[in-house]
């Protein structure tokens, strides 16, 4: 329950992000192309790409507890440079960092949850930990939107991640243990004489050589493109048409929300019923959600029910493709594979804020939803010929 408090605190870093930091970019520095407003996406996205792959291999080598540490403190100067930013590229400096601040921080709790659970509990544990995580997402970015409504915007992003990066690196440092332990006990029961895979030999099987891992792959990359999306375009999307900055702040709320409470149940319902349908489901409930959000005109009421059933089908997908990345390796192999997975899922964020911000300026906002919801379902539909149940491994004896 501490990491699931921790990574509630790395969800509410980015969470302030979602509804004033595109508003910032047109009132505080004049951008006025959606792909210039969404470069900051592109930063985040690459940065915390490859802290993934650097996390997933460290973790057997440094320890998860000291990259979560590590993760902490390069938050701290985010918020320094959001307040004395003097031009654009200082902001998408800071979001480079915050990516290597979730790259690490989020990285390790997810692994150190997994340790801690074993296979049983699996999905559960990875439906309490993102649940945890777009929670604060979600209530970070309802309050910053409220607030950005009677306060400047860029004050209230600097003075709530300061908030939010001191404590929980006082949190981490004071109170998180590491879990090496328990990968020691699960793997004994496994195969004694495997040792951590690198890379070179871990990269290609998760994402090309391996079906079942290629579809997890292509899927979570898929599923934070369309976040992408929600993050950046939707509050320029609703602003273009007359949505107020609260009213913003309540669309990117909700998606979040309700994202982040659903994962609570999905996790432990795939558990019971098998990852695929979940996350099949999941993306073809995504790309009717983008439908609708895409032929609104921006009504608020709409986009709130898209937001709302687009959070429904990221909760299918979100903790359940962790869980069956992690059914498919030993634990030894499960941090760096969990690494190579995350690499790809948000290399979505690169590909959604380069894809959502062109083609926005190409062929309108409603047009470049239509795209992300099209590729969403095509995705869903990949899964649904290559995710195939694992072979089972024995149980380990409980400890």
């Amino acid at each position: 329950m501490l990491l699931v408090a921790v990574n509630a605190f790395v969800g509410a870093m980015v969470g302030l992000e979602r509804s004033t930091l595109p508003l910032i970019g047109e009132a505080d520095f004049g951008l006025t192309s959606s792909a210039a407003v969404l470069s900051f996406i592109v930063a985040f996205g690459l940065a915390k790409s490859f802290t993934n792959l650097v996390a997933g291999v460290g973790a057997e080598r440094a320890g998860r507890r000291r990259l979560l540490i590590l993760g902490w403190s390069l938050a701290l100067p985010v918020p320094l440079l959001i307040a004395v930013a003097p031009s654009w590229s200082w902001i998408v400096a800071a979001n480079a960092l915050l990516g290597i601040n979730q790259g690490l921080a989020w990285s390790m709790t997810v692994v150190m949850k997994i340790d801690l659970v074993g296979p049983k509990r699996r999905g559960l544990a990875l439906g309490l930990n993102e649940a945890a995580g777009y929670g604060g997402v979600a209530v970070a970015a309802a309050l910053s939107g409220w607030l950005a409504s009677q306060l400047a915007p860029r004050d209230v992003l600097v003075a709530g991640a300061a908030g939010i990066a001191v404590t929980a690196l006082v949190v981490s440092l004071a109170f998180v243990r590491d879990t090496a332990a328990h990968v020691r006990l699960e793997q004994r029961d496994h195969d004694t004489d495997e040792t951590a895979p690198t890379l070179r030999h871990v990269f290609p099987e998760a994402s090309y050589r391996r079906p079942p891992l290629r579809a997890c792959s292509q899927a979570g990359l898929v599923n934070n493109l369309n976040d992408a999306l929600a993050w950046g375009l939707v509050p320029l999307f609703l602003a273009a048409h007359g949505a107020s900055a609260a009213q913003v702040g309540l669309v990117a709320g909700l998606y979040p929300g309700v994202w982040g409470i659903g994962q609570i149940f999905a996790g432990g319902w795939s558990d019971r019923i098998g990852r695929k349908p979940l996350i099949v489901a999941g993306m073809l409930l995504q790309a009717a959600a983008l439908t609708m959000l895409a032929v609104s005109d921006g009504a608020v009421g709409l986009a709130a029910l898209a937001a709302v059933l687009l959070g429904a089908g990221t909760a299918l997908v979100y903790p359940t493709l962790i869980a069956a990345i992690s059914d498919a390796v030993s634990p030894i192999a499960r941090a760096p594979t969990v690494g190579v997975y995350r690499f790809w899922r948000d290399m979505g964020y690169v590909v959604g804020g380069l894809l959502a911000g062109v083609a926005a300026d190409a062929i309108g906002y409603s047009g470049a939803i239509a795209i992300v919801a099209a590729l969403t379902a095509g995705s869903g539909l990949w899964v649904a010929l290559e995710l195939h149940a694992p072979a089972r491994r024995p149980a380990p004896a409980e400890a």
